[in-house]
Parts: structure tokens; sequence; C-alpha cells
């Protein structure tokens, strides 16, 4: 059996509940899963500091423990740029002694990078049970959240104020440019499975879902950030599908898929409520990138000011000075953590990239997850170049996943070769 039919017949349809032989698995194994489940289902709720999902994270570190998680050697690399990542960040509070919110900014940094490290080791082992709960939950949570930002659009039931306040579509999310991009991964996910397996009438519905409300976001960078990312996973798709005639099932349906999503869009543009906010935010550059005190200016403001302070400027420092942030996570990392924030940010990002890579071209039960978090990583680092993405959770919950499937990969791989070094082209090329 292809290891894609392998992983996808453990996962008939993108809600279905996971599939497990109970009396097999160890009640601490169950429970982990559980609240793995359940801290997933909490993750569109972020109107509120700290959210619940954050209370649940550390459940969730709690039970890990418990259920005896591991720290694999293969995140040895992931573990050191992340602590240098974030010491250059307490370094640079060094900066701003005594203002308001800057330990708290820090302290999210710090949190976020255990969520990350956490997912990751998570998912190393016993990865496909653990991959379907976070996979119902994120996908259950995203429509939910779908519909939430619908209501908010259309102020059903007096809904406008509470999840679309600024008139675009944020659900329980501060913000619509926040929202968008939280959707893009479960509906790489549906989009990818009835590329290369089965297209049925639930995922087509749940990924419409997942669409509509990302179009509801009226944020141009979720809808880039999804171009790219559905582009990268279907290429991955057609160059992993295990022969010619996957390929041209693949390449037909990604054809058929763009053209029907085209006519989709021109029946919703005919809406004079949609059709109008569309003409207003479709503009590549307007007033708040280019005007005086636009984002591109303050990114040239930005540019010249980590030239001046190798330590940075601590958080908030740059919009304290200039008054806007400069919208770019590559300029905040220098801004925030300094040079070696700034530096270990870009090789964090750069090396996750390879791994993903590398791990989505062999074929293993998760390929599916690793092709589709790879692609939506692939988006959210382009994304970066126009918003702060460095405090996303679902970015990190991305990041843990392709670092945690490499390191199964990696093990599986290893196990399955007599040698004692592994060449991961023979795997790619046996496949």
């Amino acid at each position: 059996m292809p290891a894609r039919d392998m992983a996808m017949g453990a996962a008939p349809g993108m809600l279905a509940p996971p599939i497990a032989q109970v009396a097999a698995v160890p009640f601490s194994e169950r429970l982990l899963q559980v609240v793995l489940y359940i801290t997933v289902l909490a993750s569109s709720v972020a109107i509120i500091e700290p959210s619940p999902h954050d209370f649940l994270m550390g459940v969730l570190l709690v039970t890990g423990l418990i259920a005896g998680v591991r720290f694999e050697r293969a995140l040895v690399l992931l573990l050191l740029l992340l602590l240098l990542w974030n010491f250059g960040g307490l370094l640079s509070l060094l900066n701003v002694v005594g203002q308001e919110k800057t330990l708290q900014y820090a302290g999210t940094s710090i949190y976020l990078a255990v969520a990350g490290l956490l997912f990751a080791c998570l998912f190393a082992r016993n990865s496909m049970p653990r991959l379907t709960a976070m996979r119902t939950a994120y996908v259950a949570t995203a429509v939910i959240a779908s519909f939430l930002g619908m209501a908010g659009y259309f102020d059903l039931f007096g809904t406008g104020d509470l999840f679309a306040p600024i008139g675009r579509a944020a659900a329980a999310f501060k913000d619509p440019n926040v929202f968008g991009p939280f959707l893009i991964w479960p509906a790489l996910f549906g989009m990818e499975r009835m590329l290369t397996r089965h297209v049925g009438i639930l995922d087509i519905v749940v990924t419409g879902i997942l669409l509509f409300g990302l179009l509801l976001s009226f944020s141009r960078g979720a809808w880039f950030h999804f171009v790219l990312s559905a582009t990268v996973m279907a290429v991955l798709a057609f160059l992993t599908a295990p022969t010619m005639r996957s390929r041209l099932r693949v390449f037909t349906l990604a054809v058929g898929g763009v053209a029907g999503l085209g006519a989709v869009l021109v029946v919703l543009l005919s809406f004079q409520s949609i059709g109008e906010m569309f003409k207003e935010h479709v503009h590549l550059l307007n007033y708040y990138d280019v005007g005086q005190g636009g984002r591109f200016r303050l990114q040239e403001l930005a540019v010249a000011a980590l030239l001046k302070f190798p330590n940075g400027m601590g958080p908030f420092g740059f919009e304290s000075a200039h008054g806007m942030q400069q919208h770019n996570v590559y300029l905040q990392a220098f801004m925030v953590y300094g040079w070696l924030g700034g530096v270990t940010y870009v090789l964090l990002i750069l090396t996750t990239l390879l791994v993903g890579l590398r791990t989505a071209l062999v074929p293993t039960p998760w390929q599916p997850y690793v092709i589709t978090a790879f692609a939506a990583f692939v988006g959210e680092v382009a994304e970066g170049a126009i918003i702060d993405t460095d405090h996303w959770r679902h970015f990190f919950l991305l990041f843990g996943m392709i670092w945690g499937l490499y390191a199964a990969t990696l093990r599986r791989v290893r196990s399955a070769q007599p040698e004692p070094r592994i060449r991961w082209a023979a795997a790619t090329q046996a496949h």
C-alpha cells in the first residue's frame, strides 16, 4: 500500500474522529491525545490574552511528561536556535528597562518557542494517532471560526462588532490578518486529499467554508499566502505522486479546481457588499503601504535603525520612536531581538524550510501532513515580509509539525536501512 494511502486510509475524512485500538493504547497516551485535541480546538479563541489555548498548552506539557514524551536528538539544532533567538530577545530588554508590556512580549516569545518544541516532540513519535487528533481539532475549530467570521461580517444576530469589528471577518481573533492565515493549513489539507486520493462531499463543503472565511477576512497577505501555499502543495503532490496516472489526476484536478474557484469567486463578487470590499482591498499598493509614514517607509527606517542598534531596540522600541511597527517579521527580528536574535531567526526559518522540503519528499504515512505543513509554512514565511508573524500561535504549530515529522521520518528511514549513515536522496529516489 502506498504511503499516501496508508496515511489517508486512517483518516477517511477531514472531520472524522481518530480511529484507534483503545485496548492497546496506554491510558496516558489516550489522555495525551484528548488533551492535544482540546488544546488545538481552543486555538481559534485569541481575542483575549492570555487565551484559553495558552493555559491548555501548560496542561498539554504536563500530560506529555506523564505520557513519556521524549526529546529527540534530531531536534538539538532546533533547540539551540530557539535558545539563541530568545537569548537575543532577553538581551534587548536592556534597552527598554521599566517599559510597560516588554516583559510580557519577551515571555510570549519564550512561551511560543517552548510550544513549537513541544509540538515537535509530540509528533516525533506515535505520529499518526497524534496527528489525527490534532487535525480533527484544527479542522473543527477552523470551521467554527469561519462561521463566526461570516456571522460577524454579515452582522447576523448583532455579532458584527464582536466578530468583524473593522468590517472584515476576524472571528475570535483580534486581527483579520491573523484569522485569514489560520484557516489555510486545514484548507490545504482538504485540497491535498482531494487532489491525491478522494473527492468527497464533506471535504468539498469543509474546504469551501474555510475558503469563504478566508475571503471575508479581506487580508491581501492571507490571500497571497493561500495562493502561494496552494501552488507549493499542488507541485509537491504532483512530484510525490507514485505513478503517472496519479500525477495526471493531480494535474487535472488542480486545473479544474482553479477554474472552479475562479467561477465561485466571480459569483461571490457579484454581491455588492463583498464586491465593494474586494475592490477596496485588491490593490497591491495603497496609501497604507507607500504613503508618508506607510508600511514601506517604516521598513526603510527600520533598516537604518538596525544598523545603529546591534542589540536591537527592544519590544515596541521602534514603535515608540516612529509611531507604528514596520510590519516585517525579519526586520522585527533584528529590531526586537538584536543582531544575535535576528540572524538566528533567519537561520531558524531557512533550516525549517530545508528540513521541511527534504521530509516532504520522503514517502511516509504522514507525508500529506508534511506536504501541507511545509506549503503553509512557505506561505507564512513569504507573508512575513509584510506583517509580523513571530507571535502567531498556529505558525509555531506548523513549525513544530515540520520538525517533529522530520525526526519521525529520519528514524523511520534509518530503521529501514542497514547502513549506519543514511542518504535521504536514496529514500527520495525510491519513492
